[in-house]
């Protein structure tokens, strides 16, 4: 059946927007125009105040022409050159939209289409007088002064409004409900900071009175911005929070990076100021500014770094319109990625998870807060070999994310049977389905704590890595990406911190020297859809983590957040490393070698060792598979020792720390 398309449609990820014919664009702007003649009594206001100024440009410019000497023939000329000049200036002023706007808030738009009505009414007199009189006996010197006023004077009106309503915002701001502003400090004199003061002075409700910018760019001190000075740098903070009475600043720097953050919060921490920050480029859409944004200083914005750059086409290709199946979707990678995975219209998403509670919330934030209705939730263990391939056979994904997983470091030192039946016998069987079922792409969650492993957790991981390796090659692309700890997901150190924080103390760290690496959730999850595109099969990609972070002074940034001092007001305490824990996590292991990408922040590692070390890619995986069914044994019988060494038999960089059980 043959139809035209009426309206907007989305094809293969691309915006088509069909367009009314030319005469219903016509009639509906001209309906559009009229509505205020019918319905705004300001309508007739402006355009009587218009009209009246349209006449009086004109006077003044053949006063200032004739030098206030009139003859009767000047006021006959002007006369008749009103009766045609004022309507059609308010003609093209109401042609142009000038009558739409709500001149309380003016900007440079609405000037520059005052700009253009002007030239071009001005132009449209112009040639009617070449054509009627051939501007015999006129002064074309008017007909540019004409022009020049009316611009000045409708400017002026319109302004003159949007001043006279922002100086009663400000007085109502002052005056009202904030009879006691706020003193405060903007750090950063750019774009964003003149934003956040005039959305302060414009809203009458805002507690917040600002005194000045600070700003370390020495050729912006002693400039104004809407009257407020940018005073100096950081250097003097204290002296300028003591001289003006400011005991909080408004940090509105979102381009800054993790260590200039660190520097400003230092700063403010030396002079006991509060202080609140604008998210930062990556969390504020289309450059909008509200300062609604305000909050509270969080660790991620110590680790600022720039947005991740995606190349969407390539993610669109492998995710738009498809089935897409996400292991673990209620945790904290599984839920990001089903919010990330939601950007490419998926036909279809497949929530699998054995949580229910968090299954639920994830389909109801999806449903709900973000609309997409398309989402099948699944309860159920992803070791559950019949149901996942009633699961496969039914929905059949073209990509599945496997974020489902244990991984708490501690929990699977104590629990390792755990980590064989979720971890890797949970893998072994969504990537078996996977082949089975013909799915395009296979993308495995792995960890940095895979590399030369010391806990029962990294070890497993590794394994899921190998069992990855055996299935390459068998139709379907399977990729694994490694990468660090991921700031405030579930059961991570910050949440932690918090807590005690709240409690009063001790904050509790294994060890003065441990580090880590740290990515915000959006950044990994936006990188591994990312690697996601560029995989042709059996890959293994680590993300650009940054530097790693002491703990230790994680936790001392913290509860400096918290308006505490550490080690007097909130005590630190070093509890020894736990089970399976090391100082340093690394990122590849021997035999590993770095081979960039083709983006810059996703690397990946090509390794000698693998299959080929046993043969064939059949026989490597006939006898993987036969050690797995040997651990799978151990772990019914709940065998610690056996474990372990089943997991350094296959895993030989694996260090046991349980003595008792060491080959």
């Amino acid at each position: 059946m043959n139809s035209s398309p009426v309206c907007s449609e989305w094809n293969n990820g691309s915006r088509n927007i069909c367009k009314p014919p030319l005469s219903a664009r016509f009639f509906n702007g001209v309906r559009y125009r009229f509505t205020p003649l019918i319905s705004t009594f300001n309508f007739y206001i402006i355009l009587s105040a218009d009209i009246l100024l349209f006449a009086l440009a004109h006077f003044l410019s053949y006063c200032i022409r004739f030098e206030f000497h009139f003859t009767g023939n000047a006021w006959q000329q002007m006369i008749s050159v009103l009766i045609f000049l004022l309507p059609l200036k308010a003609f093209v002023f109401w042609a142009f939209g000038l009558y739409l706007g709500m001149w309380r808030y003016a900007g440079v738009s609405d000037l520059l289409r005052l700009f253009k009505a002007t030239v071009f009414a001005s132009l449209v007199m112009v040639t009617a007088m070449v054509f009627i009189h051939r501007f015999s006996g006129y002064s074309r010197a008017v007909f540019i002064m004409d022009g020049c006023l009316t611009f000045l004077f409708a400017g002026g009106l319109r302004f003159g409004i949007r001043l006279f309503f922002r100086r009663n915002k400000i007085t109502e701001s002052f005056h009202g409900s904030a009879r006691n502003p706020h003193p405060v400090f903007i750090i950063g004199a750019g774009s964003t900071g003149e934003m956040t003061l005039r959305e302060i002075m414009a809203n009458p409700d805002s507690q917040y009175q600002v005194l000045g910018f600070i700003d370390d760019e020495p050729k912006k001190k002693g400039r104004l911005i809407h009257d407020i000075p940018v005073l100096g740098g950081l250097a003097s903070l204290s002296a300028y929070a003591d001289f003006y009475g400011v005991n909080e600043v408004l940090i509105a720097v979102p381009s800054a990076s993790g260590p200039e953050m660190r520097k400003i919060i230092q700063a403010c921490d030396a002079c006991s100021l509060k202080y609140q920050t604008l998210p930062g480029w990556s969390e504020i859409i289309n450059g909008k500014v509200s300062i609604k944004a305000l909050r509270d200083v969080d660790y991620k914005d110590l680790l600022r770094r720039p947005p991740v750059q995606l190349h969407q086409d390539q993610i669109q290709q492998y995710l738009g319109g498809k089935t897409v199946l996400v292991s673990g979707a209620g945790g904290s990678i599984g839920s990001e990625l089903c919010r990330q995975i939601l950007r490419f219209q998926p036909g279809h998403l497949v929530l699998l998870d054995n949580c229910e509670n968090n299954l639920y919330s994830m389909q109801m934030e999806l449903i709900h807060r973000i609309g997409f209705s398309n989402c099948t939730p699944v309860l159920a263990d992803v070791q559950d070999r019949w149901l996942m391939d009633r699961i496969f056979s039914r929905y059949r994904p073209h990509a599945v994310f496997h974020a489902a997983a244990y991984k708490h470091v501690p929990m699977m030192e104590n629990n390792p049977w755990q980590a064989v039946h979720n971890n890797i016998r949970g893998t072994f069987t969504i990537m078996e389905q996977s082949v089975k079922h013909k799915t395009e792409y296979f993308l495995l969650i792995s960890t940095d704590k895979a590399v030369r492993p010391t806990n029962v957790m990294g070890a497993s991981k590794r394994v899921c890595e190998l069992i990855l390796k055996s299935f390459a090659g068998n139709g379907t692309r399977m990729m694994a990406v490694r990468f660090g700890n991921v700031l405030a997901s579930s059961g991570s150190v910050i949440p932690l911190f918090r807590s005690q924080i709240a409690a009063g103390g001790p904050v509790t760290v294994t060890h003065p020297d441990v580090t880590r690496y740290f990515m915000t959730i959006p950044e990994a999850v936006q990188l591994v859809l990312q690697a996601g595109s560029q995989g042709e099969g059996g890959e293994i990609f680590i993300l650009d983590m940054g530097t790693p972070v002491k703990i230790a002074d994680m936790a001392r940034d913290l509860i400096r957040f918290s308006g505490k001092e550490p080690d007097r007001d909130i005590e630190i305490v070093f509890t020894g490393l736990r089970p399976g824990e090391k100082l340093y996590e690394e990122l590849i292991t021997a035999g590993e070698g770095i081979v960039s990408t083709v983006h810059e922040k996703i690397m990946v590692l090509k390794s000698e060792e693998g299959p080929g070390a046993y043969g064939r890619q059949e026989e490597y995986r006939t006898w993987l598979c036969k050690e797995l069914e040997e651990m799978y044994d151990l772990a019914l019988r709940q065998d610690v020792c056996g474990i372990k060494k089943k997991l350094k038999y296959l895993v030989p960089e694996y260090t046991v720390q349980d003595t008792e059980c060491v080959l």
